[in-house]
């Protein structure tokens, strides 16, 4: 049995339940001394605040690292081996880490981190988990057939970009161990099938497609895959084998506050106009409402949005509503913050 410890990766697009998946992980962790890495897109730290609230004794405030100064996989010397030397040297180290990317980040350069000398004979990365929001890809927001839709844009002599989201959702399935195809409760039995097997036609065949609601999978099928996948990145093609760096110029991001509001629905009426007239990817924070002690926990992916109450608010901490807006190069953040403000 190896002695190194183990890390999950897990991935997966903007707003598919990785975060949630993780609280799960934590509540049911069964004694692990847990150590979390947390990429956040935007200057609001949601996702490490809401896995910080989730109050699990087996991964304390000290264990939960948050890496805010972009993708992951493009600060991976900067930040992120810094982090894991930080963890791994602690007098009680973990026992396994999980590592929530960012849901821009291409997890591949981050596997290949594992194999620098001073990690590689430490930690070993367990298995890379992919969260799908299988609602969005039954909406068509992936292509199912990326071998036609490559031949489509060659025929295509008016093209002159390609689709970047496409490239990195692709990227995520390449690189995974498992796929977990959650917030199955969107859709029916028939739409789920037809779903797996869009996904099943892009993965190698020894991937296994669980299926989730909200992330509740069974904690001994997530971890202890024993990949070892930095060992076999050979297998796991990526888009971006060939370049020396890649960026994320193609999205945007910008955080707000807003006054506290009447209620979840008044809120979530609210965004949603702004949401659609701009071409919103992603929305993510906290929101106070008046006359509630609670916080309210808002995340969107496109014009769908879920909220719940997750702690009472603290008496250091302003009753003020904080999000996160996400889209792509271009995104009118002047008209949204008018919008949004009015």
């Amino acid at each position: 049995m190896s002695s190194k410890i183990p890390a999950t990766v897990v991935t997966g697009f903007l707003g598919a339940g990785k975060t949630t998946l993780i609280r799960h992980i934590l509540r049911n962790a069964a004694r692990r001394r847990l150590a979390l890495i947390i990429n956040e897109f935007g200057e609001v730290g949601i996702d490490g605040e809401l896995l910080k609230s989730c109050g699990d004794t087996t991964c304390g405030d000290d264990s939960i690292v948050e890496l805010t100064n972009g993708c992951i996989c493009c600060t991976v010397a900067d930040d992120f081996l810094p982090a894991m030397h930080a963890l791994i040297n602690r007098p009680e180290p973990p026992d396994h880490f999980v590592i929530e990317t960012s849901g821009l980040a291409l997890p591949k350069p981050l596997v290949q981190a594992f194999n620098w000398p001073e990690i590689r004979t430490r930690v070993t990365v367990d298995g890379v988990i992919a969260v799908v929001d299988v609602a969005a890809v039954a909406e068509g927001c992936f292509a199912s057939d990326p071998v036609k839709l490559a031949a489509q844009r060659a025929a295509d002599s008016t093209r002159d970009h390609d689709n970047p989201l496409a490239e990195l959702f692709e990227d995520q399935l390449a690189c995974a161990d498992m796929i977990l195809l959650n917030k199955a409760d969107l859709l029916d039995a028939a739409e789920r099938a037809c779903v797996a097997d869009r996904i099943r036609g892009q993965i190698r065949p020894e991937v296994k497609l669980v299926t989730a609601e909200h992330g509740r999978v069974d904690i001994r099928v997530l971890l202890g895959l024993g990949a070892a996948v930095e060992d076999e990145l050979h297998s796991r093609p990526s888009h971006h084998d060939n370049e020396i760096e890649h960026d994320h110029d193609e999205f945007a991001s910008f955080s707000l506050t807003l006054p506290e509001a009447a209620s979840p629905e008044a809120l979530i009426a609210h965004l949603k106009p702004v949401i659609a007239a701009h071409n919103v990817l992603r929305v993510k924070g906290f929101a106070a409402i008046a006359g509630r002690p609670m916080r309210l926990v808002l995340q969107g992916v496109g014009a769908r949005l879920q909220h719940y109450f997750d702690r009472d608010w603290r008496a250091d901490e302003r009753r003020e509503s904080r999000l996160v807006v996400i889209g792509e190069r271009g995104l009118d953040e002047a008209a949204i913050r008018a919008a949004l403000g009015a």
